[in-house]
């Protein structure tokens, strides 16, 4: 299947060049104008706070008030919280980070980064509601459909467990910080960055070939290249001109699935913590459904 994927790919680039060369750019300009910019730096302190023990101390305290109604240990909060508030994949991304320093048990990181990895709210408010929608009004309403069911899908799978993080050696040091933990910290971030910006150019020319199939009903098209890039599905979805009514639920289903291209990057960020995607797999499909649900009953509520 690599093979035939590798040579269908070659086989576009060489025979479309112009098209294969403009969906790079617009995948360029997406990683270099949004995700590199807003993740980069994140990426960098995340990986200080984690290997410094400074995380440690911070999560201790937070974790008083948040343990008592969310099934969570104290590592898990920075995850957690990350993901909902700097979007895919960071929630992913510091979630296997603390399962390989040995902060969090490999079993709170599997259930974990099912429910911590989504867009983010930024992506949501500005490209989807103002840029694409026009309905800026909609944003607490749609921050409610796509973040809540996760959430409580989580709650609801984890009800019975209680997580405490392990006793690492690294939890037992003082929180320390010199260059050679910030020079680690800015590699490990450029290596992450320059690992989605090429998931992301591979995935824009994919969503553009999918444009290219003898498809002749909008929807079925606009529903294959939505699950393959969510920015080319959004796009493409918006300039089809549908009624808000149907635009709202897709836009809405896209970015709750994060697309194939959303899968293949996160896959990227845990292969190493051996976390399998399959649970993730099932929590995003459920959770897909769950709001796209709600978006359909939100259409029927503006609507009358």
């Amino acid at each position: 299947m690599y093979i035939i994927i590798l040579v269908g790919f070659l086989i576009y680039i060489l025979a479309f060049p112009a098209e294969s060369v403009g969906a790079a750019t617009i995948g360029l300009n997406l990683w270099y104008e949004n995700m590199l910019p807003t993740l980069l730096p994140f990426s960098i302190l995340s990986y200080i706070m984690i290997q410094s023990g400074i995380l440690d101390s911070c999560a201790s305290a937070a974790h008083r008030f948040f343990g008592k109604f969310f099934p969570i240990s104290s590592a898990g909060l920075f995850p957690l919280i990350a993901g909902l508030l700097f979007g895919f994949p960071m929630g992913s991304k510091i979630t296997a980070d603390l399962v390989q320093s040995g902060k969090m048990s490999r079993e709170e990181g599997q259930r974990l980064f099912c429910a911590c990895n989504n867009i983010s709210p930024m992506f949501v408010g500005s490209f989807i509601l103002n840029e694409s929608l026009g309905r800026p009004e909609l944003r607490l309403a749609t921050y409610l459909i796509l973040y809540v069911p996760p959430l409580v899908l989580y709650m609801i799978w984890n009800c019975k467990q209680h997580f405490t993080t392990p006793e690492a050696k690294s939890s037992k040091k003082t929180a320390s910080m010199n260059l050679q933990l910030i020079d680690a910290g800015i590699m490990n971030g450029f290596e992450t960055l320059a690992k989605l910006g090429g998931y992301i150019i591979l995935f824009a020319i994919l969503a553009q070939m999918t444009t290219m199939l003898p498809i002749s009903h909008p929807l079925i098209k606009c529903l294959l290249i939505g699950c393959t890039e969510i920015t080319n599905g959004i796009s493409y979805t918006a300039r089809l001109g549908l009624d808000f009514s149907l635009a709202y639920p897709l836009m809405v289903s896209f970015t709750a699935f994060g697309g194939l291209s959303g899968f293949a990057q996160t896959a990227s960020m845990v292969k190493d913590s051996k976390l399998s995607m399959i649970p993730y797999l099932q929590m995003k499909l459920l959770g897909t459904a769950i709001s796209v649900g709600l978006a359909l009953l939100l259409t029927q509520t503006t609507a009358h």
